[in-house]
């Protein structure tokens, strides 16, 4: 009999939530994403230390110091990690601008330009490579202006329906709602414990990519940040779900065959199709208490490991 995670390829492009590389070998997944804690963590296990020695050494006679220097070889370890996620899995893997510059639109175009580059002179299409920013207005409308020029982008940090709707209308490629920490507030919000269908973080993404295939938008929609196979389950067909490594052994060990739970051909939703200018959609998102406290929460803590691993540079230097 298939195991759940055979079943869900199924119906689901299934992505490791990762930056280690055995588990990509090991579960075979399509796509790979991974953020800036994730490769924190992988760079700080000594198996990984050596991508890190690695920027270092080919960035030490570049001429650049102080702040440069190490962003420069942060830079090219995002890029390294990439590089060896792209020699194991077959699709994509997002690669995330520097969340401190969530609020600067012209920074995120630069610095997503840059990452591009990096990776084309390493022979990798672009086509392969989806950079991830956090879904505040500055990064949407950076992101609009970067699939425009076909540079794809993963919208990341997404917890309010109004940063779907707006990042749909801006023709992104990709969004990452964050189904575990929805689950997180609301549990502490209301001392309720939830499961399946009646999750708040499986019933966003369920709105969420029911409006989307109603009104025919062509923007992904990849559930992440899962707390247990159960969010997993209830999502059984979305477009995409990323997945870490621990979840992936559950699916693996636990028998199939899984349900179907939502079909781009027959989208369950009476939502009405709205568009968002500036005004509005910062209205509509302050007025979701969990989505202002999580995408901020989360940009602090994405900003708090991006210190951490310039420190781990700097050590090396």
């Amino acid at each position: 009999m298939p195991s759940q995670l055979d079943s869900l390829k199924d119906f689901t492009t299934v992505v490791a939530d990762t930056g280690d590389f055995a588990s990509m070998q090991e579960y075979q997944p399509q796509d790979a994403t991974t953020n800036p804690s994730l490769i924190l963590q992988a760079a700080s296990k000594p198996e990984y230390k050596s991508i890190v020695e690695k920027a270092v050494a080919e960035n030490k006679d570049s001429g650049l110091s102080g702040a440069a220097l190490v962003e420069a070889i942060m830079d090219r370890v995002l890029i390294l990690f990439g590089l060896e996620i792209l020699k194991i899995v077959p699709g994509r893997v997002s690669t995330e601008v520097d969340a401190r510059l969530s609020f600067d639109k012209k920074a995120t175009i630069a610095k997503a330009k840059e990452l591009i580059a990096a990776y084309d002179a390493e022979g990798i299409s672009k086509d392969r490579i989806l950079i991830k920013i956090a879904s505040t207005w500055e990064g949407i409308k950076a992101a609009e202006e970067l699939e425009k020029e076909g540079i794809h982008c993963n919208l990341t940090l997404l917890f309010a329906f109004a940063q779907a709707v707006a990042c749909a209308e801006a023709g992104v490629q990709l969004i990452s709602p964050f189904v575990g920490r929805i689950y997180d507030w609301y549990k502490k919000e209301t001392g309720e414990e939830y499961s399946g269908d009646n999750d708040p973080g499986v019933q966003s993404v369920a709105k969420i990519y029911n409006y989307y295939k109603k009104h025919g938008y062509k923007t992904e929609v990849m559930g992440a940040s899962f707390r247990n196979v159960g969010q997993i389950t209830s999502l059984a067909g979305c477009d995409l779900l990323t997945i870490s490594p621990g979840l992936l052994e559950e699916l693996q060990n636990a028998d199939g065959p899984l349900e179907q739970k939502l079909n781009a051909d027959a989208p369950d939703s009476d939502l009405k199709k709205i568009a968002l200018d500036e005004k509005a959609f910062r209205f509509e998102y302050n007025e979701d208490a969990m989505a202002t406290e999580k995408t901020a929460q989360g940009i602090r803590a994405f900003s708090a490991d991006i210190v951490k691993l310039e420190e781990l540079i700097k050590s090396m230097v």
